[in-house]
C-alpha cells in the first residue's frame, strides 16, 4: 500500500514538532514530506510535491492559513486546519466539510481528523472543497473579524470598527467605533500578529491604531484620530507613518 504524502505547516518550532511526532507515532502509512515553518517557503513546497494531506495552521504571521491556501496552484488535497482557538474560522471550515483541530491537540481529535482525511482521500472531494472553502471565504466578512477573550468569553469585533489598541500592563484596551472599551488578556503583540496586513500600525509600543481612523498627526508626536483620542508616536516612525497613509 503507497504511504500518504503529508506536509505540515506552523510557525511554532515547538507545535510542529509534536504534531509530527504523533502523526508518526499514530500514523505509520502517512510519510510527512516537509514539516514548515515559513508560510512563504510553504507555498512553493506544496504547489512542487503536491501532496495528498496538509496540515496548516490558521493564526500565522505574513500569512494566514488561508492566505496560503488561495496562493496553491492546484490545491487537490486534503486539508487539516489547525487553530489556537475555536473561533471565527471555524464557521467557514465546518461549512465546507473540512477537518480542523484546535491546540492543544487531543490524540482522540487528532486520529478523528486523520482518518475522516484518509476516507475523504479515496473519495477525490478535496479540490471542490477547497475551492469552495476560498469561495466562501472571498464573499463573506469572516477574515475581517478577529476574536477577541474577555472575561465572559470570546468577542468576535470587525476589524473595520476597531479604532486602536493600547497595551496596558501586559493586557490590551481596544478602543471600537461607537462603543465603550474592552479590555482583552492578549498582550498588544498578539493583536499585532492578529491584524497583520490590514490597514493597522504599531507607532508606539504600547499603540497599534487602524490608519483608516487617523486625523492628525500632530507637531508635539501625537496622533490624533477621529473619536478625538490621541496617541503617541516614535520620533524614528513618523516618517514610516507618513508613507503608511499616503499609501492607504
Amino acid at each position: 500500500m503507497n504511504k500518504i504524502k503529508a506536509i505540515l505547516l506552523d510557525d511554532e518550532e515547538k507545535a510542529l514538532e509534536s504534531l509530527q511526532l504523533k502523526i508518526m507515532r499514530f500514523f505509520p502509512e502517512i510519510e510527512i514530506l516537509k514539516a514548515i515553518s515559513n508560510p512563504e517557503k510553504a507555498i512553493d513546497i506544496i504547489n512542487n510535491l503536491q501532496p495528498e494531506l496538509v496540515f496548516i495552521d490558521i493564526e500565522m504571521p505574513v500569512l494566514s492559513g488561508f492566505d496560503v491556501l488561495s496562493k496553491i496552484n492546484n490545491p487537490n488535497f486534503e486539508i487539516i486546519f489547525v487553530t489556537a482557538y475555536n473561533n471565527y474560522a471555524i464557521e467557514a471550515i465546518q461549512h465546507c466539510a473540512i477537518g480542523y483541530i484546535v491546540k492543544p491537540i487531543d490524540n482522540d481529535e487528532l486520529k478523528k481528523a486523520i482518518n475522516n482525511a484518509i476516507k475523504n482521500i479515496t473519495q477525490k472531494t478535496a479540490f471542490k472543497k477547497n475551492v469552495q472553502l476560498l469561495e466562501y471565504l472571498s464573499g463573506n466578512t469572516i477574515q475581517s473579524s478577529i476574536a477577541i477573550p474577555l472575561q465572559k468569553g470570546l468577542s468576535f469585533i470587525k476589524t473595520k470598527n476597531i479604532i486602536r489598541f493600547e497595551g496596558v500592563d501586559g493586557y490590551t484596551k481596544i478602543y471600537i467605533k461607537n462603543e465603550m472599551p474592552i479590555l482583552s488578556s492578549y498582550s498588544i503583540g498578539k493583536f499585532c500578529k492578529l491584524v497583520q496586513n490590514q490597514s493597522f500600525y504599531l507607532c508606539h509600543k504600547s499603540h497599534l491604531i487602524n490608519l483608516n481612523y487617523v486625523t492628525s498627526i500632530l507637531k508635539e508626536g501625537m496622533i490624533e484620530l477621529s473619536d478625538n483620542s490621541k496617541t503617541p508616536i516614535a520620533k524614528s516612525k513618523r516618517a514610516e507613518l507618513i508613507l503608511q497613509m499616503q499609501n492607504l
